[in-house]
């Protein structure tokens, strides 16, 4: 059942942030809540995927009370992920009591990333809560294609989620992963769809996570050679837009939208990077690209008071490295990270 948030605390002054070793505010978690997803994404997990039992999962308490630990430590900006987010039962629950951080001020922005197939079903909810913006994974505009990629997804349902997002109001960016040999030849088609409807666009550098059936180095696409294609047909003039995460923008002259470039196999983009991941499992990871986690799930549930929980984040944040270990292993073929995509949320 649907679990009913306290009553609404008094606004606060912010808190100091959580501070890195190496000078970087903490400032934003990205938490999955489910490993599950109702898509099997070839870059992302293996078909036949083996996923968690329901008992490691942190329950949607559990995750509201880490996530409100986290706000009352200076994070600013809370991320839903999975897996596919939108398919937890439940989850709309989760939401509703985080819209309470919005409501006092100590919560800048709740968003979510999907991959659009529940967006019909859920949007409206989503508004409602004060979710203003959302990312959606959609790598291809062929039906067809979309399938291969996806292997289980449905294109005219992700197409209805879109649709409705913006009719209630949501800014919708579009993340789309380059793929060599795969979707290389409709980039521009997806620039101007994207930009055509009002919606960003980033661009993201399959990254070595999880074993998988496909070779990495077969799909592995350089985004400067994306960008040195696309100043043939556009200007492309570089923004100052930064939010500490990885992406650097430009403005697409002709189209007069956004497009964003995620680079983490050609550019470490680690200097001012604000963010930590918790897993579905109450796993803290500090990068995406380092097997080093902090294990918040045990102090979580120690006990009813969360001094506990408050050392292991700040002991984990003292923790957090300086940079990526991101390589493709071009001899042996093996990942840099062993764990799949899913199982960090992105």
């Amino acid at each position: 059942m649907p679990f009913t948030a306290a009553s609404e605390p008094a606004p606060i002054a912010p808190p100091a942030p959580l501070i890195d070793p190496f000078g970087r505010a903490v400032t934003y978690l990205r938490v999955s809540v489910t490993d599950r997803c109702d898509f099997r994404c070839v870059y992302c997990m293996s078909e036949d995927m083996t996923f968690l039992p329901k008992r490691d999962l942190l329950t949607l308490e559990e995750l509201d009370r880490v996530c409100t630990a986290f706000v009352e430590k200076g994070v600013r900006k809370l991320r839903i992920t999975g897996g596919e987010p939108l398919v937890r039962r439940d989850i709309m629950s989760l939401f509703g009591s985080l819209a309470r951080h919005l409501g006092t001020g100590a919560l800048d922005e709740l968003t979510v990333t999907t991959n659009g197939s529940q967006l019909a079903r859920f949007a409206g909810e989503l508004a409602g809560y004060g979710v203003r913006r959302i990312n959606v994974s959609l790598d291809t505009l062929d039906a067809q294609k979309f399938q291969r990629i996806t292997r289980w997804g449905d294109f005219a349902k992700v197409m209805q989620g879109i649709e409705a997002a913006q009719a209630h109001g949501l800014h919708v960016k579009i993340n789309a992963v380059a793929l060599k040999g795969v979707n290389e030849d409709e980039i521009e088609a997806l620039i101007e769809w994207a930009h055509g409807r009002g919606m960003d666009l980033t661009l993201i550098e399959v990254m070595p996570l999880g074993e998988m059936e496909v070779a990495r180095v077969d799909q592995f696409l350089p985004l400067s050679v994306v960008r040195a294609r696309l100043l043939d047909r556009y200007v492309l003039e570089d923004l100052p837009d930064r939010t500490g995460g990885p992406a650097r923008y430009v403005r697409v002259k002709e189209t007069g939208g956004r497009l964003g470039f995620i680079t983490p196999m050609t550019h470490n983009f680690c200097e001012a990077c604000n963010r930590v991941r918790l897993t579905c499992t109450g796993k803290l990871f500090m990068c995406l690209g380092q097997e080093d986690a902090a294990d918040l799930r045990t102090p979580l549930r120690l006990s009813e008071g969360n001094e506990r929980l408050d050392q292991a984040i700040e002991d984990a944040i003292a923790r957090k490295p300086k940079g990526h270990d991101f390589v493709i292993d071009r001899r042996r073929n093996r990942p840099a990270v062993g764990r799949h995509m899913s199982v960090t949320g992105g």
